[in-house]
């Protein structure tokens, strides 16, 4: 049943490219709709502009003083460059056991998982003393905008919950027996500025002397590139760590800041980029736009900087590091906002709660005396939206022993994405016993 309902969610081609006119949730939540049709009555489509839209159904619970549950999977996926697949990026093939497709892994398999565990929680005649939510969310990949911002904001009565559980988490760490998996408990903020620097324009033939902003824009984006910052050496930092498996004397090196950096350039590039991103705030200068005409000095450049901030880290903290790095630019350079989502702060949930209790009960009984380990997200979910409302929200899931970090992570947005069948049926009851566990 997962794999037919993923087969058809990879069908429907919800590509959002952050326009406000792609997306076409629509589709997928009209098909989730359908599918819970008979099991539960109690579903909802609601769309803040057309063809946006997200599904609620509900199993409500006896009590009304025990806690709601949300599992929340997002309906739409990133667009493709079919020319690097092997196979049509929409087929929703299954081949030798796995499901290819643009969004099986980035998130349309656990979409699907948790709608399987719902509906047949729901056909069952289960009556819960708490309240279960299914939320097929639309526009998770551009912001959340149309969907978990919208839905949180106007339908708080519709998607409200004490517990959530959506992306990123339970993928293995490394090869072990037992597995250490992690469940995403923080999330990293974003705080994207806009850098605008001024010049004075002129004929190009005469640069001598001249007041370039290309050349101004050049030397802010080499500060923006060489700045470090301080390593903030915290528990999801320690268990980044603890998850890598290094030496004891590349552990040591990495949780003393005095030599976090010096430690992180010894490691390959793809393992420091990631603990890097765990233990700073970053900045990373990704588009620049200015100039006139070759023959004309450019009197304006802006440079649109990615910045992502760790928990306790505000936007005038992010203004006093750049105006710092500016310096003697500073005159030269007004600092703006770059995008409605710039001034997200970093969101955490605490792990002494039912729902983490509940995620490793759910664990074991898939691999037993699996360890799991709580993480950092380094770019962005929908999770946030929840827990700036009370909710405690992970990023969990579980997946078989052939989908390993590399594998997902090679996939994760990436060509030929795949999910094993038996990944799929593992998430079913994966979901399934921690509903039970969190509303009975």
């Amino acid at each position: 049943m997962a794999t037919e309902l993923l087969q058809t969610l990879i069908r429907n081609e919800c590509v959002n490219d952050g326009t406000p006119e792609s997306g076409a949730e629509i589709r997928n939540a009209e098909l989730l709709a359908g599918f819970m049709e008979g099991a539960t009555g109690e579903q909802e489509l609601f769309a803040p502009i057309e063809g946006r839209s997200s599904v609620v159904a509900r199993i409500e619970g006896s009590d009304p003083s025990a806690p709601t549950l949300c599992l929340m999977g997002h309906t739409d996926v990133v667009p493709v460059n079919p020319d690097g697949w092997s196979r049509d990026p929409f087929g929703g093939e299954l081949i030798d056991g796995e499901v290819w497709g643009r969004g099986s892994i980035d998130m349309l398999n656990m979409t699907a998982t948790m709608a399987v565990a719902f509906r047949q929680l729901a056909a069952s005649g289960w009556r819960p003393r708490g309240t279960l939510v299914y939320f097929g969310v639309a526009d998770e990949e551009a912001g959340g905008t149309h969907g978990a911002k919208y839905m949180t904001e106007h339908h708080w009565d519709a998607v409200g919950a004490d517990y959530v559980l959506t992306e990123m988490g339970g993928v293995p760490v490394r090869p072990s027996q037992p597995p250490v998996l992690t469940i995403n408990v923080a999330e990293k903020g974003t705080a994207w500025r806009r850098l605008r620097v001024v010049g004075t324009p002129g004929h190009g033939s005469a640069p001598f002397g001249s007041d370039n902003a290309a050349v101004k824009a050049a030397e802010v984006i080499r500060r923006l590139a060489e700045y470090r910052g301080a390593a903030v050496i915290s528990d999801a930092f320690r268990g980044w760590v603890d998850r890598a498996g290094l030496s004891e004397e590349v552990t040591t090196g990495l949780l003393d800041p005095e030599t976090t950096w010096a430690t992180l350039e010894t490691l390959p590039p793809k393992l420091a980029k990631g603990g890097h991103a765990v233990c700073h705030t970053t900045f990373s200068p990704n588009v620049v736009h200015g100039g006139q005409k070759t023959n004309i000095i450019p009197d304006v450049v802006d440079i649109e900087v990615d910045i992502r901030t760790l928990p306790g880290v505000t936007g005038d903290d992010v203004d006093t590091i750049l105006n710092d790095l500016l310096g003697d630019l500073r005159d030269d350079v007004t600092i703006s906002d770059a995008s409605g989502m710039s001034n997200r702060e970093s969101t955490t949930s605490p792990t002494d709660t039912p729902l983490w209790d509940a995620v490793s009960s759910a664990t074991q009984v898939a691999f037993p005396g699996a360890r799991l380990l709580p993480g950092l997200i380094t770019g962005a979910t929908d999770s946030p939206f929840y827990r700036e409302k009370g909710a405690v929200a992970y990023g969990a899931g579980i997946y078989s022993p052939s989908v390993t970090m590399e594998t997902f992570a090679n996939r994760f947005h990436g060509h030929d994405e795949r999910i094993d069948v038996d990944s799929l049926g593992l998430g079913v009851e994966f979901w399934t016993h921690i509903a039970r566990t969190i509303c009975d």
